[in-house]
């Protein structure tokens, strides 16, 4: 499900999703950058993770969308090689 709404809340530190529906859900910065989907923490199968840790300052410095199916933040410790499908952020 694609999102109507995306705010970035820096002061917060959280991106808010708002769906059609009425239901709005509010993801962590930091949960974000640890979980990020990218091969560089998760690798490239299972055991192959990367523990991410001393991220609980982390801001998103840039938001961009990637076609119709994903966003690619930036962060401020210069991690942006993660895409953020829909269906992953409605995971989280």
């Amino acid at each position: 499900m694609i999102p109507k709404n995306v705010v970035v809340h820096q002061k917060s530190k959280v991106l808010e999703l708002g769906y059609e529906n009425g239901n709005s859900y509010r993801l962590p910065f930091e949960l974000l950058r640890v979980l990020s989907p990218s091969a560089e923490v998760q690798g490239h199968g299972p055991g192959q993770e990367t523990l991410q840790t001393g991220k609980r300052e982390v801001l998103i410095a840039n938001l961009e969308p990637v076609g119709h199916y994903a966003l690619r933040p930036s962060f401020s410790d210069g991690h942006d090689s993660g895409l953020y499908s829909w269906d992953f952020l409605q995971y989280l």
